[in-house]
């Protein structure tokens, strides 16, 4: 069934285009041969790789609340990763910080169906858009280098708009900037309380991209979306 027309969409990158988890692994292995961490830290690069999404996700969420700035998440998840390892080498941590951040927008992964859904809705003449929670820089490499920079007329990001997903503002300043409103866009996402409840907030419709979390229950979105090519049976 279709939905109602939307005049613009709206798209979260990490996890709901961009295959963040591939990418992610994949650069950390090249940053655990590059710096020889296999001699360093642990010979086990699975462990090395849980030990630093552990860390990850725990800096992020102090992140968001507004405990640490965004240099501190940088270097910080690194350096506490290390530590588990008994390796206190601040510098080392700032170093590994650095690589990860070259290397991370150098992959291109994309989940399926990405590009053959963006080429539909760009053949249907919907505007898109991009909010997203990564870093200005980064976030622009990815696109640029996953090759789907050119179907995004806008790129929100938290260190350009200076406010993090959920808080309204930042879908306001993407729609003031998008030239829309709430009643004629959707937001497509794959975090609940992150990009579902944020876009709910201003009153926006929501379609929700997330095979491995359901939702639940709260925080209900309009669409739920088994895979991104299910947007071709509501847009």
């Amino acid at each position: 069934m279709k939905s109602k027309r939307y005049d613009h969409l709206f798209f979260d990158l990490d996890h709901t285009l961009w295959d963040f988890d591939t990418n992610s692994t994949a650069t950390l292995k090249d940053l655990y041969a590059e710096l020889e961490l296999h001699r360093l830290a642990t010979d086990d690069f699975d462990h090395f790789h849980q030990t630093y999404h552990h860390h990850n996700t725990i800096y992020w969420d102090r992140f968001r609340k507004g405990f640490i700035n965004r240099e501190e998440l940088r270097w910080k998840r690194m350096w506490r990763t290390l530590v588990d390892y008994k390796i206190t080498d601040e510098a080392l941590a700032k170093h590994m910080s650095e690589r990860y951040l070259d290397i991370l927008p150098t992959k291109s992964n994309l989940f399926p169906h990405c590009r053959e859904i963006l080429e539909y809705l760009s053949e249907k003449g919907y505007p898109m858009h991009l909010i997203t929670n990564g870093f200005e820089k980064t976030q622009h490499q990815k696109l640029a280098n996953s090759g789907i920079a050119a179907y995004f007329k806008t790129v929100i990001t938290s260190e350009q708009a200076g406010i993090m997903k959920p808080h309204a503002a930042i879908f306001e300043y993407a729609m003031e900037k998008a030239q829309t409103n709430a009643q004629a866009s959707i937001m497509i996402g794959d975090t609940l309380d992150v990009d579902i409840l944020g876009a709910q907030q201003v009153g926006m419709d929501t379609a929700y991209f997330n095979t491995a979390v359901p939702h639940d229950g709260k925080t209900v979105p309009t669409y739920v979306l088994n895979s991104l090519w299910d947007l071709s049976t509501i847009l």
